[in-house]
């Protein structure tokens, strides 16, 4: 872990009470859904949303119907409440990766929100073979384990420390997957650092930034049409994210 990475601190109190405008973000996604049409359909590959801590399927529900509609084969991760690395979730979420890869007959896409997206590298980095690539949401992959806001809540609901990391699972969180991989943040996160939820940007990585709140992020509209967009490219042609035209007020840029 890099001496940056130690020094960094969780969100203040400030962004951590503006978390509030998830339910605002909420409303926001299902009045833009007609323009949100407009983004690029897929190719009906496979693809797995996973949750954050504490969640479910349920809070990813609107982007998995989005998906679904823009012609994707989307599943959750179907073992209810997130609650950390617990005996025989990992083994459940390989098993799940294989089934969904076998029974499409293709390499699947993942979209990670939260600790999903820690889960979503670490499958990637184990079976590359079978993943297309990765897409992140305010995962804090880069950052020290202590620099969010949730790290008590995951000690509780896991039983494990904050700071333990299983290098049987996937390696180093910080190494970025062997695939295409997208981290998208906001630098208005009140849960995780966002400068934790930056990628390292290379030939297959890069970072795309958003004004959202970290609860609000799986569902808020530049999120959600940023992601369709990621998914949509063919395999084997990935390119980074094109901020031109309008797209660059959205999304400003990240190395800024």
């Amino acid at each position: 872990m890099s001496a940056t990475a130690q020094t960094l601190r969780p969100p203040s109190r400030t962004l951590m009470f503006l978390e509030g405008r998830a339910i605002h973000e909420l409303g926001a996604f299902i009045g833009v859904l007609p323009l949100l049409s407009l983004a690029p359909k897929g190719d009906g590959h496979p693809v797995l949303v996973l949750p954050g801590l504490v969640a479910s399927d349920t809070s990813t529900r609107p982007l998995r119907s989005f998906l679904k509609n823009r012609g994707y084969a989307v599943s959750g991760w179907r073992q209810g409440r997130n609650l950390g690395l617990r005996h025989g979730v990992q083994h459940a979420m390989v098993d799940l990766v294989r089934e969904l890869s076998d029974t499409h007959g293709r390499r699947i896409s993942m979209v990670g929100w939260s600790l999903g997206g820690l889960y979503a590298r670490q499958l990637a980095k184990m079976m590359p073979d079978r993943v297309r690539s990765v897409i992140t949401l305010g995962s804090p992959f880069a950052g020290h384990p202590k620099a969010t806001n949730a790290w008590r809540v995951y000690e509780m609901a896991s039983g494990r420390s904050a700071e333990e990391e299983d290098h049987r699972f996937g390696g180093s969180l910080s190494e970025t997957p062997p695939v295409p991989t997208t981290a998208i943040f906001s630098r208005t996160d009140g849960i995780c650092a966002w400068q934790g939820c930056v990628e390292k940007t290379s030939a297959m990585s890069e970072s795309i930034e958003v004004e959202s709140s970290h609860c609000g992020m799986g569902h808020h509209p530049a999120v959600v049409y940023a992601v369709a967009d990621r998914l949509a490219q063919p395999e084997g042609e990935w390119a980074p994210f094109d901020r031109s035209g309008w797209r660059s007020i959205v999304y400003p840029d990240p190395n800024r």
